[in-house]
């Protein structure tokens, strides 16, 4: 789905709740303003909703953007706040589902009518600091990487790969937005929100006070309910990454890179470094006049053929045994199942490891993969990139006999939400993925997976 489509649905939808709220209930007080509370809110309710499906994903996206301002203040000249980074980041699945319900009560509350000054000034001070956010992820852009953010002399020409974080999240993993287009849509949200704040008393109110009041509360409770039942005790209900159950990552994987090999590179585009004027020329015509286009004054880049199949996380799926070697194509071309473990960070450290996150291992996963390697079955684990002896002390630690994978950890985050969590392939097929509090027995997943996959 492309933003376009999902913005003509909220927009179909707000115009019923408009004809709803004037010709049926009689509360509206401006056609134009009506509209706009109802596409703002279905707008608010639904990017909630998709984010709320998987909180720990804008729990991560928060990570990286606390990282990105850690940085940021240390080369600026503010080392002083770069400590209170770390610290806010490990608040981050908190600070997700705060704003995750936050975000659906408003949509409801703007809907609603509910305490229209109040919402009006929390829906201002929230696109407001979205927009802050999102313009600061877009101008990062123009920033090389080895420049900081303030130091403006040294923005140069805008490219993707200057970013540190990618996309705003907006809607999750549901639709990646380009930081451009999230900025803009950040900016044109600023126009209903000062119409809000400048003219609460034309906003339409359904109901009375009580109803509304129940309703915001109710859709709060549920909503921080769903979003813990999402990442806490279970992995989220749907699932829109690339590593989702049914995916075959083996043909996937080899059909990616075998378009991304395919790319030809089309052309060249230089950039005037006195005016930013940019010229694009294809390959032949470049080769006989790129003496005329100095290395001091003009900066170059390639432009490229489209590959024939979108590049996707899988791409990068690559983890590394002890010795460097890259496992995974052994890993997916495995005839049988193998039981992977998926810790993006082994809590704790080599004596000093976190007692619950242990108790984790020992009851939720060790007995069910215990089995599994008894029944003749492959079991190994895969973290973030850790020292041998710290792997070494862990797998001492939870009585861990098979082998442990390092890998990067955004990739990790990406294959499942949970630390620990499982997922069983078979011939690099993602048979299931279970949260290790839902793990089921070994004989439960024999039954329901192993001998119904074999066909017995």
């Amino acid at each position: 789905m492309t933003l376009t489509t999902l913005l003509l649905y909220i927009g179909i939808a707000a115009v019923s709740l408009t004809a709803l709220t004037h010709a049926f209930l009689r509360v509206t007080r401006s056609l134009p303003v009506s509209l706009l509370q109802n596409f703002t809110g279905a707008l608010f309710l639904f990017s909630g909703y998709v984010k709320a499906i998987d909180p720990l994903g804008t729990a991560y996206k928060m990570e990286q953007y606390f990282a990105e301002f850690e940085a940021t203040a240390a080369g600026a000249g503010a080392g002083f706040l770069a400590p209170l980074f770390p610290w806010l980041s490990s608040f981050s699945a908190g600070f997700s589902v705060f704003m995750i319900v936050l975000e659906l009560m408003l949509g409801l509350m703007l809907i609603v009518g509910a305490k229209p000054k109040l919402t009006s000034w929390l829906f201002f001070v929230l696109v407001a600091f979205f927009t802050v956010l999102t313009g600061y992820t877009y101008l990062t852009g123009y920033v090389p990487a080895e420049a900081n953010f303030f130091d403006f002399d040294s923005w140069g020409t805008y490219a993707d790969t200057n970013m540190k974080v990618t996309d705003c999240g907006c809607f999750g993993d549901f639709l990646k937005l380009e930081p451009r287009t999230s900025f803009l849509k950040d900016v044109a949200l600023l126009f209903p929100a000062l119409v809000f704040l400048l003219a609460p008393s034309k906003l339409h109110q359904m109901f009375t006070p009580r109803v509304r009041t129940l309703a915001v509360l109710a859709t709060g409770a549920l909503a921080v309910f769903y979003c813990l039942s999402n990442f806490v005790w279970d992995l989220p209900g749907q699932d829109f990454r690339p590593f989702k159950v049914g995916t075959d990552v083996a043909a996937i994987k080899q059909a990616e890179e075998a378009a991304a090999g395919a790319v030809t590179v089309l052309g060249y585009k230089v950039t005037s470094k006195a005016d930013g004027r940019v010229v694009e020329m294809p390959t032949d015509e470049f080769l006989k006049v790129y003496k005329d286009y100095p290395k001091e004054e003009w900066d170059f880049e390639t432009f490229s053929s489209e590959p024939t199949v979108a590049r996707t996380k899988i791409s990068d799926f690559e983890v590394t045994d002890m010795e460097g070697h890259n496992v995974v194509p052994e890993l997916l071309a495995q005839p049988g199942y193998t039981f992977v473990i998926v810790a993006y960070n082994l809590k704790g450290e080599p004596g000093n490891w976190d007692a619950d996150y242990v108790a984790d291992w020992r009851d939720d996963i060790q007995p069910v993969v215990e089995q599994a390697r008894n029944a003749g079955h492959g079991v190994v684990a895969m973290t973030k990139l850790t020292s041998d002896a710290a792997l070494e002390d862990f797998r001492t630690t939870v009585g861990a006999d098979y082998p442990f994978y390092r890998g990067d950890d955004i990739l990790l985050k990406t294959i499942i939400r949970s630390n620990p969590g499982v997922v069983l392939f078979r011939q690099g097929v993602i048979v299931n993925k279970w949260h290790h509090r839902k793990l089921p027995a070994f004989t439960d997943i024999a039954r329901q997976d192993i001998l119904a996959a074999a066909g017995q």
